[in-house]
């Protein structure tokens, strides 16, 4: 199973203060150098943390692939046309949420993806995947769109505990099933930390896992090459 980190949180850091420091770049490098298959970037349309620069930057530097999160709008689709990532995640964004706080398509809603939206990226090369609640209806609906790849909403997992965690987990499960059976790959990611990330770790048919928030935490203390090899060790 392979590990993407996201380094937005570095750029959190950086914001906090204005300061050219710490430089997500840099993060990205030592990440890779830990053992990250990947790296995630978060554009937001407020520009909280990520900049343009540093998807760009990011992008010309790496050598494993890209993962650029970013809402379904006209210019966001117009930068990853730009920029290339690997794959494009398309996730629901509001600017008061301190994080992204649901799948894609809750409650009936559009969120912006339709099958246009999607081909658009696919006719640049790009990879899509959609950011979705483990849910038999929405993983159809991310079907029918065309998406090439789904990320499953970890969330409510990682905060429930005891008998609901198990039951959540099994959720998961079967969500990686069905969309194995609509033809999609499948990623994971939210609130995955070192804690909690083994059980959704063995769950066969999961690609990739997307986590950065833990790591980053982590590596305060010990540093990010040594995050991330703890990170993979507990993943494998």
């Amino acid at each position: 199973m392979k590990l993407h980190v996201n380094v937005d949180h570095v750029a959190t850091l950086r914001e906090a203060r204005g300061t050219p420091y710490p430089d997500p770049v840099e993060a990205a490098r030592l990440a890779i150098r830990g053992g990250a298959d990947g790296i995630t970037m978060h554009l937001r349309e407020d520009r909280r943390h990520i900049k343009d620069r540093d998807l760009e930057a990011v992008k010309a530097t790496i050598d494993v692939p890209l993962n650029m999160e970013m809402a379904a709008t006209d210019e966001m689709i117009a930068i990853a046309l730009r920029v290339r990532p690997a794959v494009s995640t398309l996730v629901p964004e509001r600017r008061e949420e301190q994080t992204t706080e649901r799948g894609l398509f809750a409650d009936g809603r559009s969120d912006g993806v339709t099958a246009e939206t999607v081909r658009a990226l696919k006719d640049g090369g790009v990879r899509v995947s959609l950011f979705v609640d483990p849910v038999e209806e929405i993983l159809e609906r991310a079907s029918r769109v065309g998406a090439d790849r789904v990320e499953l909403h970890t969330g409510a997992y990682c905060l429930a505990g005891g008998g609901e965690r198990e039951r959540l987990l099994g959720e998961i499960l079967r969500a990686v099933e069905i969309a194995a059976a609509l033809g999609m790959a499948v990623a994971a990611g939210h609130g995955l930390a070192y804690d909690n990330v083994a059980p959704i770790a063995r769950l066969r048919g999961i690609e990739e896992l997307s986590i950065g928030h833990a790591i980053v935490g982590r590596a305060v203390f010990v540093g990010m090459e040594q995050a991330v090899r703890e990170m993979k060790s507990l993943i494998a």
